[in-house]
C-alpha cells in the first residue's frame, strides 16, 4: 500500500474476512433465483485476494465458469477511460474542465450555449443534456469518427448541466479526446498505462480477439417462452472507449485493488490519489423517483461520477457501475472506506440478480444485518412487470378503431433524420415495414396515423411510430428521440 497515509492506509484495513462457503452460498442462491445459468465473481482487499471463483456453466448445459473465463465489460470498460484521462491529466495533457473542442475539433452540441461550454467532464459525467440515443450506436454501421460528428446533430432533451442523462457516444468522444492528447490510440494507450502496469494480460479491447479464447463464456437472454437460450455476442470489431473491454474475474483483481489504494498497484503509483478520486467524486445528482428509489430501499442520495455511480447504502460508502449487452450483465462495486471491492460477472440480461448479489456481499463483507435481497428485488421486478401489463391493458381500452388518412403506399418513401441519416418505409403484402441501417422492423397499424413497431429486440418492439400527414401527403415519421422527414414528394 505504498504511497498512502498512515490514516488511510488504517481507514482500508477491512475486518475479518468471510468464510468462503458463506459467499459461495450467497452466489449459488442468487443464481438460482433469477435462473442465471454461470458467473464469475472476485474478492479483494487492498493487498489480497478475498475470494475469486466460478460458479455456475459458460454455456446451458455447457463446461464450468473458471476465475479465468471471459466476459464483455460493457459500460464497465467507461471506468477505464475515465482512469486513462485521470493519468493524462497528471501528465498535464488534458484537463477534466477542458473545452471539448480543444482536443476534438469536430465535435459540437447542437444547442449554441451549450455548444460553447461543454467541456471533457460534463461528456463523461452524462450531463451534456443529450438523450441516450441508444440506437445511433448499437448495431450502427456508422464509425466512431461519425458517430462524434452525428452527435452534434441531435437535439437536446434537458438543458445543459441540469439532469444526468446515460449518454454512451459522448465515452466514444472522450476517449477519442484522450487519444488525440497523447497522440496516440485509445487502446495503445491503455495497455500501455494500465493494463500492463496492472498485469492485466488477460483483457482483450475487441470481440474478435476475444473469440479467439476457448475459455468464454456465452450471453443468454429469455425468450418468448421463458426459457433461456444462447445469443450472439455483440461485435465491437474495433476497439471502443465506451464499453469494448472483455476480462476474467482474474482480470479484474488488479484494477480493483487500484482503485482501493487510491491509484497504486504492487508498491508503484500509476495515477495521481486526486485525479483517481476525481472519477469517484460526485459530478451530478441521480433524481431518486419512484422506480430509483424501490430498487435502492437502503439508500438517501445518488450521484453519478466519471464511470462510476456514487450511493449511500446503510450508513456505508458505495461506489458501482454496471454494465449490460447482449446476453450479458456484470457489476463492479468499490467500499472504499471499508476496505473491500468486488465484480460479479453474469452470463444472463435483463435480471437484477448482480444487484441483489452486490447487496448480499456489501451486507457479508461490512457484517450488516442480512436481507434477503433475493426476494426483495424480484418483488420489485413483479411489481414492475405488473404495472406494465396494466398500463398496456389501459392503452388498449383507449384505443380508437380509426383507419390510416391516407393509403397504406402513401407511406411507402425515403426519409431522413439530421442525426439518424436515411430511412425507408416499404409496403409488403399490405404490410409497412421500416428500414434503418440493420433493421428492418414490421409495422403493425394501431390507429389512425400511428404504427406500432414489432421486433424481437426488446427495445423496439412495441414502440409507436406516428406518421404526420398533411393534404393527403406524408411528411414525417416521428419515433422516440428521432425525427424522419419524408424527401422529395
Amino acid at each position: 500500500m505504498s504511497g498512502l497515509s498512515p490514516l488511510l492506509a488504517l481507514a482500508l484495513l477491512p475486518a475479518a474476512a468471510p468464510a468462503s462457503d458463506r459467499i459461495d452460498r450467497l452466489v449459488t442462491e442468487a443464481l438460482e433465483a433469477w435462473d442465471v445459468p454461470g458467473a464469475a465473481v472476485i474478492v479483494v482487499s487492498p493487498d489480497r485476494v478475498v475470494q475469486l471463483k466460478g460458479y455456475g456453466v459458460r454455456e446451458i448445459a455447457g463446461k464450468p465458469v473458471t476465475p479465468d473465463t471471459i466476459f464483455p465489460l460493457a459500460s464497465c470498460s467507461k471506468a477505464f477511460t475515465t482512469a486513462l484521462m485521470a493519468a493524462l491529466a497528471d501528465d498535464g495533457k488534458l484537463a477534466w474542465d477542458d473545452p471539448v473542442r480543444k482536443h476534438l475539433r469536430d465535435f459540437h452540441l447542437s444547442d449554441p450555449a451549450a455548444d460553447k461550454l461543454v467541456t471533457l467532464r460534463d461528456l463523461v459525467s452524462h450531463r451534456t443534456g443529450v438523450g441516450s440515443h441508444d440506437l445511433l450506436w448499437y448495431r450502427s454501421p456508422l464509425s466512431q469518427d461519425e458517430l462524434i460528428r452525428r452527435v452534434g446533430k441531435l437535439p437536446l432533451s434537458r438543458p445543459f448541466r441540469t439532469e444526468m442523462q446515460y449518454q454512451t457516444v459522448m465515452y466514444i468522444a472522450a476517449g477519442h479526446a484522450a487519444a488525440r492528447a497523447d497522440g496516440k490510440p485509445w487502446a495503445e494507450l491503455l495497455e500501455e498505462r494500465l493494463l500492463k502496469p496492472l498485469g492485466m494480460t488477460g483483457v482483450s479491447l475487441t470481440t474478435t480477439d476475444a473469440k479467439k479464447r476457448a475459455d468464454r463464456a456465452e450471453g443468454h437472454r429469455a425468450g418468448k417462452d421463458g426459457k433461456l437460450a444462447v445469443v450472439p455476442w455483440y461485435e465491437q470489431p474495433e476497439p471502443n472507449p465506451a464499453g469494448s473491454v472483455v476480462a476474467s474475474a482474474r482480470d479484474l483483481g488488479p484494477w480493483l485493488e487500484f482503485h482501493l489504494n487510491g491509484g497504486t498497484f504492487g508498491g508503484k503509483r500509476l495515477i495521481s490519489e486526486a485525479n483517481l478520486r476525481e472519477t469517484h467524486t460526485p459530478q451530478i445528482v441521480i433524481r431518486m423517483g419512484p422506480a430509483v428509489s424501490a430498487m435502492n430501499p437502503e439508500t438517501q442520495q445518488i450521484s453519478y461520477g466519471m464511470a462510476w455511480v456514487i450511493q449511500d447504502y446503510r450508513g456505508r460508502l458505495q461506489i458501482m457501475h454496471a454494465g449490460l449487452i447482449d446476453g450479458f450483465r456484470v457489476h463492479l462495486t468499490l467500499l472504499p472506506r471499508d476496505g473491500y471491492a468486488f465484480a460479479i460477472l453474469a452470463n444472463r440480461e435483463g435480471t437484477r440478480m448482480n444487484l441483489a448479489l452486490s447487496n448480499a456481499l456489501t451486507d457479508l463483507l461490512l457484517g450488516l444485518p442480512e436481507k434477503d435481497w433475493n426476494k426483495y428485488l424480484l418483488g420489485v421486478v413483479a411489481d414492475e412487470q405488473a404495472e406494465a401489463r396494466r398500463r398496456a391493458r389501459q392503452e388498449e381500452l383507449n384505443r380508437r378503431d380509426v383507419s390510416p388518412s391516407v393509403p397504406l403506399e402513401a407511406f411507402a418513401g425515403e426519409y431522413e433524420d439530421d442525426a439518424y441519416g436515411a430511412a425507408t418505409v416499404r409496403v409488403v403484402k399490405d404490410q409497412l415495414f421500416w428500414e434503418w441501417g440493420p433493421w428492418k422492423v414490421p409495422l403493425e397499424h394501431y390507429s389512425g396515423d400511428k404504427f406500432r413497431l414489432k421486433s424481437d429486440f426488446e427495445h423496439l418492439n412495441g414502440v409507436f411510430a406516428k406518421f404526420v400527414a398533411k393534404d393527403n401527403a406524408v411528411q414525417e415519421m416521428r419515433l422516440p428521440e428521432m425525427t424522419f422527414r419524408r424527401k422529395g414528394k
